[in-house]
């Protein structure tokens, strides 16, 4: 396996990595610093068709691979992984569930929009006790004649509160089932409610360790009431469903913590080739060099492994235990080459001004994010047909 790409690939990422530094990156201190989401930027990826990459020119997508949209957000993040994640989640989270799951009504009603980037979309999975044990929802939907009558909260959800939300998907307990043996078990259901419906608060928007330009707020419910047409997907199938979800947006997130590691190898090394200590240039000491060669390294291992996942998802192959490792390896060498970069700047390292310092608060998310490392271990360790 290498990371060799096509013509079209490699001109996709090329385009991407320009708008990248000339568009994004010279806003970012700025943004970050603000901690707002710069819709005009959003509005210029929508343009450029990063939210339709994915998806069929039916639906009004460019057809092209996942793949591709995980360059995307690879390119992006390399300079600021709050507009990466924008992105990634925007489609992973955002689009995707609708355009896997949605009739041809719900299609036609969302698709336009968030396809073409005018709109964003959220997904509303994690409460305050059910994170990893998603199981554990307690966020409930009960029919009310023909509607939806749904109570509870959320937290976490990106892309939930901007000017341009359209809806968030929630998850939500619509009954309970009787399994063969007897238990009785929780049917989660996903159920799209539109921003601005009545009952549905977006709480004030998170004060965040990193990530400070994209939008994360917690959601809360209280009898909000949606037509029993925006349920999404069968009844009942709503865990299953964002558990595929989650498998596909886990190789974008490892592109992104990609992006974030290769950024900070290139800070590093520009750094070490100008930056003269002792009468010569730093990179010259050899524990300068090794840990930028340590850095390297770590790039190298990360895109390998979200391209062998992105690939296998693409030729419709199994990816789930593949999907796993790249998140893992991918959020570990973004954390790892993160501090490396700020140990090689020094006392510049600690200014926030220094993308560096940015990746350095931003990083830490991408360990625990779409599933913490803990969680990636477990799945791994079932696919490898062993308990944990």
């Amino acid at each position: 396996m290498d990371y060799q790409l096509s013509d079209e690939e490699q001109a996709l990422f090329d385009r991407v990595k320009d708008f990248a530094d000339t568009v994004v990156a010279p806003a970012a201190y700025e943004y970050d610093t603000k901690r707002r989401l710069p819709l005009e930027i959003i509005a210029q990826m929508g343009e450029l068709g990063l939210f339709a990459l994915p998806f069929p020119e039916s639906v009004g997508g460019l057809g092209k691979s996942y793949f591709q949209l995980c360059l995307a957000v690879e390119a992006l993040g390399r300079v600021d992984q709050s507009i990466g994640v924008t992105l990634e989640a925007g489609v992973g989270l955002g689009v995707m569930p609708i355009y896997r799951n949605g009739t041809p009504e719900q299609h036609a009603e969302y698709l336009p929009d968030l396809v073409s980037g005018r709109a964003l979309a959220g997904f509303g999975l994690t409460e305050a006790r059910a994170g990893s044990d998603a199981g554990a929802t307690q966020t409930t939907a009960v029919l009310d004649g023909d509607e939806w009558v749904v109570n509870g909260s959320k937290q976490f959800i990106t892309n939930s509160g901007t000017p341009i939300t359209k809806l968030v998907t929630i998850t939500a307990v619509t009954g309970e089932r009787e399994l063969p043996d007897g238990t009785v078990k929780k049917e989660l259901s996903c159920i799209i409610v539109p921003n601005g419906t009545p009952g549905f608060t977006v709480e004030e928007g998170y004060d965040k360790v990193g990530w400070h330009t994209s939008d994360t707020h917690p959601l809360t419910l209280r009898d909000v009431r949606v037509p029993a047409a925006n349920l999404l997907g069968e009844r009942g199938r709503g865990y299953a469903n964002f558990l595929q979800r989650l498998d596909e947006g886990r190789i974008a997130f490892a592109a992104l913590a990609t992006g974030a590691a290769q950024g900070c190898l290139e800070e590093a090394l520009r750094y070490a080739k100008s930056r003269v200590v002792f009468g010569h240039e730093i990179g010259r000491n050899q524990h300068i060099a090794f840990k930028i060669a340590k850095m390297q390294a770590r790039v190298h291992q990360a895109r390998l492994a979200w391209h062998d996942a992105a690939r296998k998802m693409d030729a419709g192959l199994p990816f789930k235990m593949e999907a796993s490792i790249a998140k893992m390896v991918c959020g570990e060498a973004a954390m790892d080459n993160a501090r490396d970069a700020t140990q090689i700047f020094g006392g510049y390292g600690f200014m926030n001004e220094n993308p560096v310092a940015r990746h350095y608060r931003d990083s830490k998310i991408l360990e625990i994010g779409e599933g913490t490392t803990e969680v990636q271990l477990m799945i791994i360790t079932r696919e490898l047909g062993l308990t944990a």
